[in-house]
């Protein structure tokens, strides 16, 4: 009896409660409360669903940061090569006979200083063969050249080291590209050491030699290519994030376009390795004829040295000869991509593109013979050593044209 009339109570009690809830929230004070906290939850939630969405990188705009900051690294790049081909046409390269990679960034300031870095100078082989009657002043040029070559290289360095700290700070690299962007800081740092091995080459004493104390042309090479891999790493990878990549059916055509493209790409990165050793070796002074060389079209000293195998990488002829062979089938290559891919319906980025190679591939020969023809003057030789970078510009362009939509 006492339990059903607890229940009761309790019932009727609740019931109260419900209607007296219903009557209040009629109020319009009460309605209003409740509307502000529907907004604000609604509002919270959804901040709290984009906060993700914004936070998300890398995209697009990131894509296109990093992209221009590759490119940005790539002209670096291209500086340091051609200054470095200034310096070596110069012969100002074996003018600092020690490697300080902090030490050496100030030059000598007074008077003391010059004629203690002249002594030091004086001490290796190109002074006691080459150069015994040069002055203080011819010095300080070839001393600055090759300063001037080796700061740049620094610059180069932070160039692709500190934004790569930043941007891996904020988030704007993918797995995959911060394995590149790694790859490319470390192969900056091995190009610095490189270059140091290369000059010192050049200061050992040869009592065996009597030719001209000069850089060993495969360390030259090495450092050339080097730097040339740098540059083509860094701009593929830039042109891949800023140039969208066309959609164009993959027709048989088109395929065998793009391997076409490769193998000239492939050819033209050669020929433009193949000018260090012809530079290393000052191969371009031994035949300053075209298209013979002298009376001959295969001169009689192409194969003297023995073992054979070592006439294409020691034999100056032989060098000559070879850089020859190479730019005219590179030339033929682009002209041959270049009447094929007229054939085919392309998008109007890739017909530029490869019609700009053509353009300067004949430009390039032209240089090339010029320079060959006028007994190597040095504003013309370091036109064309810029030339091949130039033409290996527009080979990368043309392939990042004619890749692959990603899947």
């Amino acid at each position: 009896m006492l339990l059903s009339s607890l229940r009761t109570t309790l019932f009727c009690g609740c019931r109260r409660a419900g209607k007296g809830f219903q009557e209040s929230s009629r109020s319009p004070q009460l309605r209003q409360w409740l509307v502000k906290r529907g907004q604000s939850t609604i509002t919270a939630e959804a901040g709290a669903s984009s906060a993700p969405a914004a936070a998300t990188v890398p995209s697009a705009a990131t894509n296109r940061i990093v992209g221009r900051w590759l490119l940005g690294c790539s002209g670096l790049v291209v500086g340091a090569v051609v200054l470095g081909g200034v310096t070596r046409l110069t012969e100002s390269g074996l003018s600092m006979v020690d490697w300080h990679l902090v030490r050496e960034m100030k030059p000598p300031q007074s008077q003391a200083e010059w004629e203690a870095e002249f002594s030091k100078y004086q001490q290796f082989p190109e002074f006691k063969i080459m150069n015994h009657d040069m002055t203080l002043s011819e010095f300080k040029f070839i001393f600055y050249m090759e300063w001037g070559h080796r700061m740049w290289g620094r610059l180069v360095g932070l160039a692709y080291i500190l934004p790569t700290m930043y941007f891996w700070k904020k988030g704007y690299f993918t797995r995959s590209m911060k394995g590149k962007v790694l790859g490319l800081c470390g192969f900056v740092f091995f190009q610095g050491l490189l270059g140091w091995y290369m000059v010192k080459s050049g200061l050992e004493e040869k009592p065996e030699s009597h030719d001209i104390p000069r850089v060993s042309q495969y360390r030259l090479s090495a450092h050339l290519g080097s730097a040339l891999l740098l540059y083509c790493a860094s701009l593929w990878t830039g042109l891949t994030l800023l140039l969208p990549a066309h959609k164009v059916a993959e027709t048989k055509h088109l395929m065998q376009l793009r391997r076409f493209a490769k193998g000239t790409g492939g050819l033209v990165f050669l020929t433009a390795l193949s000018g260090a050793f012809v530079a290393g070796l000052d191969a371009g002074l031994v035949y300053n004829s075209f298209p013979k060389m002298g009376e001959r079209w295969i001169p009689d000293d192409l194969l003297a040295f023995s073992p054979a195998l070592k006439n294409f990488f020691e034999n100056p002829t032989t060098v000559q000869f070879d850089h020859r062979i190479l730019a005219i089938s590179s030339l033929t290559a682009i002209t041959g991509l270049y009447l094929f891919s007229r054939k085919m319906v392309l998008p109007r980025r890739a017909k530029i593109a490869i019609s700009l190679l053509a353009a300067m591939a004949y430009g390039q020969v032209a240089l090339g013979i010029s320079t060959l023809l006028m007994y190597v003057p040095t504003p013309l030789a370091a036109t064309h050593q810029s030339g091949s970078v130039a033409l290996l510009s527009l080979a990368i362009w043309v392939l990042a044209e004619l890749r692959k939509m990603p899947k």
